[in-house]
């Protein structure tokens, strides 16, 4: 029987088309988009203005359960409100495959214990239960809704090694895997050949619903890679590297498109560390072509050899292999010779501050700190977490095999941890822990204090758990700037721990020397780790693995197998999942006492027809803030303080404080998410100087001090719009839908800013929430605003049908000036006149005839 033979849309793409276009043009033909559609991609010029948008269709949406679980909730409210309409609940149902992974609300409370890892799933289950149930009800209820339960792994790791088909299969049809997921770190796929981007959790489900995303037609960035890496670096220090290059040439809203010699020499394993950084340099999407490499790699992780042929097939006939010797046209072409990239950290603060790893001790010394006289070793620079995390690098065998081979040659030596750094290992697939036990390496981490704590995000998302009670009192008693050292991607302040300012980035195999270190007031290069039993300095250079030796223990023990064992039951869950008593009904039985799952009124009295789009007058700032305020900053992500609105809220519903959780896990209920609203305790708001966390002063109240929720509260009494003032890169960061739908709770009605990061300004117009960007040279202090004024906002009768007005007036007391109107295609006008897509969706479900 010969192969089996599929039908596939040719493209016939121009050969100076960069891959990423050739993907979206095949999906536009595939979906008969409109002509100036096809157009605008198949006629690309590298140079030309970008005004033209483009409709996709993704083939699948991808979620973890912290969006997913609001998503959810968003569809069961619309199944609520299609009720209430008199439409037929069922029919709000994903079009296409919606794939769920349950990886973000494992807590690294317990650490360095043998039982830490069976500790923790417990008090996961005990914290969570209520949400994983209507997890099981979504399963239950809605046709192609996949979930992946806890403990399985990282949803990017989990997607590279299994769940990503690079090419689809759907009858006898053949197309690309276009992957569109509710967490910006989705752009890991690329790595793997296959094109995706985070987007908003209420855009996927819109996306789920068979809308298609509108993007504009985007600038495409080369980067020809060529050189070999030097032996002491790793594919961390070239995606630090990268972050820092591409960021600094900006890429906001591009794609970026690796290729040349350089590539082919690259694992899929080093492909998809720098992938999945994508939204660390900025850009939509950051794709490495099919190759040799990209089929070898499907088949290694256990993908049947009949669809990795098909990969391969497909990609030589639709011209998506890639050619070093012939790159396509882009709209700038960078280069980097991988022999020039260092050993290198990042941080304290942002994934793009790289710094070599010889200059850590000086610009740790650099930064201003008030001076501290702390008892013992604890004082500015302590580590106190190094967590090995995130599946940016625990995808990767040769950092995470380094990192062990390391840990051994320490233990071997007598070295251990600092006794005051919590060490944590929370791989993103069990696959990596098989390899770790065959190669003999798991005694060595532990007896180092890296104990398997929990296959999930752990540290890198914030879920850091309780500091070492020595450092946090310390930290509370001298006002410590104390450090975390973690292999993730992400160090934004007030991100991995509420008590730690200072973050870094680094290899798996430095997170454990800095964990030995226990400080980062040491220069690695030429100083001692530590010293042996007999007294004898160890360096850093003493303990670090030759290449040979890393490739010697890959090749010796890591084996297609592993991933399949490790897959085989991925669906499955524990038996703790299995004993979840999920309802079976088409719409879910909201219960009112709960804290966990809440039904939002995004929808509540909902017209049937959109109402006419109004100027906002009479609005006061609720926050006024500088640049690079992240997603995080707005919705944060980690524990709940007991003193915040939130916490005091859960307290007074009878939740103990030791239960209170994350916002993270908290997603499902808007009462808690609402008061989390620009509650970041690194947040400043220049309309509260001197202050950190969410303040503001009420300015219907004389100013007073209050916080930015209580404040919001009074102006929606009082009937009087809300909006925010920002400068460059406003909600940078994760593709986190609460950061807009919080504020758009609190009563916002526009954003003013000097530039707006893609996802979340997308956000934005997804909750109504109107989007306004400064003309260049102006901003909030350029215009001389103090945040205090009464401002106005005209021209929106113009924004009608197909007609988008370039620019409105915003007056401010007595300074009047026009701000550009971002939104920046039709969809993006219908949405924001229907007041949201969930509205948007849900009337033209109605309006579609039934059956």
């Amino acid at each position: 029987m010969g192969p089996r033979r599929y039908r596939i849309h040719a493209i016939d793409a121009p050969a100076r088309l960069p891959y990423s276009l050739r993907i979206m043009l095949e999906n536009l033909l595939r979906h008969g988009a409109p002509a100036e559609q096809v157009r605008a991609v198949a006629g690309w010029e590298p140079r030309a203005d970008r005004t033209a948008a483009v409709d996709l269709h993704p083939a699948r949406v991808f979620l973890h359960d912290t969006n997913g679980v609001p998503a959810l909730a968003d569809l069961a409210a619309m199944r609520d409100a299609m009720t209430a309409l008199g439409g037929d609940p069922g029919r709000v149902n994903p079009a296409i495959p919606a794939e769920l992974v349950v990886d973000h609300s494992i807590i690294a409370d317990v650490f360095g214990r043998p039982d830490a890892l069976a500790r923790n799933a417990e008090l996961e289950y005990e914290r969570n239960a209520e949400r994983y149930r209507f997890l099981r009800w979504g399963q239950a209820s809605l046709r192609g809704f996949t979930v992946v339960p806890p403990g399985k792994g990282i949803m990017h790791q989990i997607n590279v090694e299994h769940l990503a088909r690079v090419v689809m299969r759907r009858g006898d049809e053949a197309y690309p895997d276009l992957c569109l997921g509710t967490d910006s770190h989705t752009t890991m796929v690329n790595g793997l050949g296959t094109l995706g981007w985070g987007i908003g959790g209420i855009e996927a489900e819109a996306a789920m619903l068979g809308q298609s995303v509108s993007i504009l037609v985007p600038d495409v960035i080369g980067v020809r890679l060529h050189g070999e890496l030097p032996v002491a670096a790793t594919a961390t220090d070239l995606v630090l590297t990268l972050t820092e290059r591409l960021r600094d040439h900006g890429v906001v809203g591009k794609i970026v498109e690796f290729h040349g010699p350089g590539v082919t020499a690259l694992p899929v394993t080093d492909r998809v560390t720098i992938s999945n950084m994508s939204p660390e340099f900025g850009s939509t999407a950051a794709l490495f072509p099919i190759d040799a490499e990209t089929v070898r790699y499907l088949r290694f992780t256990g993908r049947a050899d009949d669809h990795a042929d098909l990969v391969e097939a497909y990609a030589k006939a639709q011209g998506l292999w890639h050619d070093p010797a012939a790159p396509p046209a882009y709209t700038a072409d960078l280069d980097l010779d991988l022999a020039t990239v260092v050993p290198s950290i990042a941080g304290p603060r942002r994934p793009q501050d790289r710094i070599p790893l010889e200059g850590v001790k000086a610009a740790f010394r650099a930064q201003e700190r008030p001076p501290v006289e702390a008892d013992g070793e604890i004082t500015h620079g302590t580590v106190a977490i190094a967590a090995i995390t995130s599946c940016t690098n625990t995808s990767n065998p040769s950092v995470m095999v380094a990192a062990g081979l390391l840990a051994k040659k320490a233990a071997e030596r007598g070295l251990r941890a600092k006794p005051w750094v919590k060490t944590t290992l929370s791989p993103g697939s069990r696959v990596v822990m098989d390899y770790y036990g065959e190669a003999g390496l798991t005694p060595y981490l532990e007896r180092l204090g890296f104990t398997l704590a929990g296959f999930g995000c752990m540290t890198c998302i914030g879920a850091s758990g309780p500091l070492v009670e020595e450092v946090s009192r310390a930290v509370a008693e001298h006002d410590l700037d104390v450090a975390a050292v973690l292999s993730g991607n992400r160090n934004f302040e007030g991100r991995i721990q509420p008590e730690v300012r200072s973050n870094y980035l680094a290899s798996p195999p430095l997170v454990i020397a800095y964990a030995i270190a226990g400080t980062m007031d040491l220069d690695l290069t030429t100083e001692p780790l530590g010293t042996d039993p007999s007294g004898q300095p160890v360096y850093l250079r003493d303990l670090w693995p030759a290449p040979e030796e890393v490739r010697d223990v890959i090749e010796r023990v890591i084996r297609p197998d592993m991933f399949a064992r490790a897959y085989a039951d991925v669906l499955d869950g524990d038996a703790r999942w299995q004993r979840l008593d999920a309802p079976a009904s088409a719409t879910y039985p909201w219960d009112p006492g709960s804290t966990y799952v809440r039904r939002a009124p995004y929808l509540d009295a909902m017209p049937p027809e959109p109402p006419p789009v109004t100027d906002i007058t009479g609005a006061r700032v609720l926050v006024k803030l500088g640049d690079f305020i992240t997603t995080d900053h707005i919705s944060p992500p980690g524990a709940i303080p007991p003193s915040s609105p939130a916490g005091r809220y859960l307290t007074q519903l009878g939740v103990p404080r030791h239960q209170l959780n994350t916002y993270a896990s908290r997603r499902g209920n808007h009462e808690v998410m609402m008061r989390g609203a620009f509650a970041n305790v690194r947040l400043r708001n220049h309309l509260a100087p001197g202050t950190e966390g969410g303040l503001t002063p009420n300015l219907l109240d004389d100013g007073a001090i209050t916080t930015v929720y209580e404040a919001a509260r009074a102006y929606q009494q009082a009937a009087v719009p809300a909006v925010v003032l920002a400068g460059e890169g406003y909600g940078a960061g994760s593709s986190r839908d609460w950061a807009a739908k919080g504020p758009a709770l609190l009563g916002v009605r526009a954003v003013l800013a000097k530039s707006f990061e893609r996802i979340h300004r997308s956000n934005l117009i997804g909750m109504g929430i109107l989007p306004l960007q400064f003309l260049p040279g102006q901003g909030p202090d350029e215009l001389g605003l103090t945040g205090r004024e009464v401002i106005g906002i005209t021209g929106l009768a113009a924004l009608t049908g197909t007609h988008i007005p370039p620019t409105l007036t915003v007056t401010a007391d007595h300074v009047t000036f026009q701000a550009r109107l971002r939104l920046d295609t039709p969809r993006e006008a219908d949405y924001y006149r229907h007041g949201g897509i969930m509205p948007y969706v849900l009337r033209g479900l109605l309006a579609e005839p039934a059956g």
